[in-house]
């Protein structure tokens, strides 16, 4: 038993050395870094044209309707009406002629970047978290201001690992909702508008992940800025004269 509650103790103290580095190195190193980032020409001088690629599904023949005379009595013949079908239910999709439809090589590209920083971003929320919740002293009447500087403080880093969780879910909707268009462009390739909902769609993440990044930048730097100002408050929420009067 003795032996497990040293284990804990020293797991406790390597993640507060862990932290309070992060905090006074590795913060300042990371929004450097994210800054840089932004300021290549992948997220810098990249337009929205650069991201765009053409989907790889052709534009069949167009479909031929046999004439039928108004004023020749009886049904429409089953050719004309099966056509008709054709046309308002979509073409039946079996195989692609191009072969596979591929994935928008350059978000591809920009999401290799992106995802390793949004999960930094977790991991060092969490350390973060751990590490105030740690200093929080036992509970105790009065003299309870810093320890609500602990909390506020905690309430703000599980805000940004929450956010930065849901940028992961953001990335897996983009392709799930890409999926979806590119099948209706299979389904109805006459249809310019579901390729234009293609483009429109890569476009719209290329600014998403741009804008993530710029979103993680800031939460570094608002995290930094919050925990070096409250620093002394964070490491001892109560005073020793004020524990003297007890």
């Amino acid at each position: 038993m003795a032996d497990t509650i040293k284990k804990v103790q020293e797991y406790k103290d390597e993640l507060i050395k862990k932290a309070e580095v992060l905090i006074t190195r590795g913060f300042p190193e990371k929004i450097v870094e994210l800054n840089e980032i932004l300021e290549t020409k992948m997220f810098a001088d990249r337009n929205f044209h650069d991201v765009y690629q053409q989907v790889n599904i052709p534009i069949p023949d167009a479909i031929v309707l046999n004439h039928v005379d108004e004023t020749e009595d009886g049904p429409p013949t089953k050719r004309t009406r099966l056509s008709e079908t054709a046309l308002t239910s979509g073409t039946r999709v079996l195989a692609l002629p191009s072969g596979t439809v591929h994935c928008n090589a350059p978000i591809c590209e920009l999401i290799k970047v992106v995802k390793p920083v949004i999960r930094k971003l977790v991991e060092d929320s969490n350390l973060l978290k751990m590490w105030i919740s740690f200093m929080i002293p036992k509970i105790e009447d009065g003299n309870n201001f810093g320890v609500s500087i602990q909390e506020d403080t905690l309430a703000e880093i599980q805000s940004v690992e929450t956010e930065a969780a849901a940028f992961f879910d953001q990335i897996s909707r983009y392709f799930i909702s890409r999926a979806k268009v590119v099948s209706k462009v299979a389904k109805y390739p006459h249809i310019e508008d579901y390729r234009r909902a293609v483009q429109e769609l890569d476009e719209k993440e290329f600014l998403s992940l741009w804008l993530v990044m710029c979103e993680v930048r800031n939460r570094y730097s608002s995290l930094h800025d919050i925990v070096i100002k409250n620093l002394e408050k964070l490491k001892k929420p109560r005073s020793s004269n004020a524990e003297s009067l007890y």
